[in-house]
């Protein structure tokens, strides 16, 4: 783990280059006027409605450990699941299952045991993130297709959850391979955790936990929006904006959906909300993801520094399972 925070740094500075390609692609002289009329304490509480949706996921997260009967100190899981956040810039998220090796290094719980939990919560958060932009296309009618192809990709997921049969002999086709068959077992322990976390219960609380917590980052969008002169725009609708293009950037599986989500949310604000132009759209699309993604980053930065001051000693891999 010695060259992990030097990746992190690459892909932040990388990402941060291409949030600084949105703002040059648009007037620079006409977003810095938007924001000399900006209102900053709408700045100010969308970022305490960040730390709602952070606090909320870590209530799912701890829900998830105690459904899998993964036991560890709430200071200890709280530093895990916000270090995640500075792998919230790789592609779909999956670098946060540095989480599943920080519970490893801090604390020894397998891999495989808490990989689920990381993998759960991606598909709960695109799932309350489709409920989101369901309600928008059939308020608003725009970007179904993004919903659409949400849906299809979600029903594909549980269809393999579900199929036990199907799942195990995909993971088996997977390993056939010599040098792959030691992940044989570690795999089949993933799934049958993933399967156990998709059950109907547990899929309904977390759905509810992810819904609520995407919907506060929806709502800061919206506040962000309304603190420039003269714009407007409902908060149904920026909440829906929020969630599509959210989902838009994860489907793309660009880093932090970077260019795809801003480009998105630049446009469905022009088109859609009152008093916006270009400039203002593309100003309050960056303030909004400073706000997010960037505060998020910023404290899974911090947080991953310190959870490898807690594990300064690498522990030696798990030994290969018998197959």
């Amino acid at each position: 783990m010695s060259r992990h925070p030097r990746r992190v740094i690459a892909l932040v500075l990388a990402a941060g280059a291409l949030l600084a390609a949105l703002v040059l692609v648009g007037d620079v002289r006409e977003v810095r006027d938007r924001l000399g009329g900006f209102h900053w304490w709408a700045f100010g509480v969308a970022l305490a409605l960040a730390l709602a949706n952070y606090f909320l996921r870590f209530l799912r997260w701890q829900l998830y450990l105690r459904d899998r009967k993964i036991v560890v100190p709430r200071g200890t899981s709280a530093l895990v699941f916000v270090a995640g956040f500075s792998m919230a810039v790789t592609p779909g998220k999956l670098g946060e299952l540095v989480k599943s090796y920080l519970l490893r290094q801090i604390a020894g719980i397998p891999v495989a045991r808490s990989a689920a939990i990381v993998i759960a919560e991606r598909v709960s958060d695109l799932l309350a993130l489709l409920l989101l932009a369901a309600v928008g296309v059939g308020a608003y009618g725009i970007a179904t297709e993004v919903a659409i192809a949400t849906a299809v990709l979600l029903a594909l997921a549980f269809v393999f959850l579900l199929w036990r049969r199907l799942g195990y002999a995909t993971i088996d086709l997977m390993t056939r391979p010599e040098r792959l068959a030691r992940l044989r077992r570690p795999l089949h322990e993933t799934y049958d955790g993933l399967a156990a976390l998709g059950r109907p219960a547990a899929l309904a609380w977390s759905t509810v936990l992810g819904t609520a917590a995407w919907a506060c980052e929806g709502i800061g969008f919206a506040l962000i929006v309304q603190a420039f002169p003269g714009a407007d725009v409902d908060v149904s609708l920026a909440v829906f904006i929020y969630a599509a293009t959210t989902i838009a950037g994860a489907l793309s599986f660009l880093p932090g959906g970077l260019g795809v989500t801003e480009g998105a949310m630049t446009l469905l604000l022009v088109e859609n909300a009152v008093n916006v132009d270009r400039g203002t759209a593309t100003a309050a699309t960056i303030l909004t993801r400073l706000a997010t993604l960037w505060f998020a980053v910023a404290l899974g930065m911090a947080a991953l520094w310190l959870a490898r001051r807690r594990a300064p000693v690498e522990v030696p891999d798990e030994p290969p399972p018998a197959v």
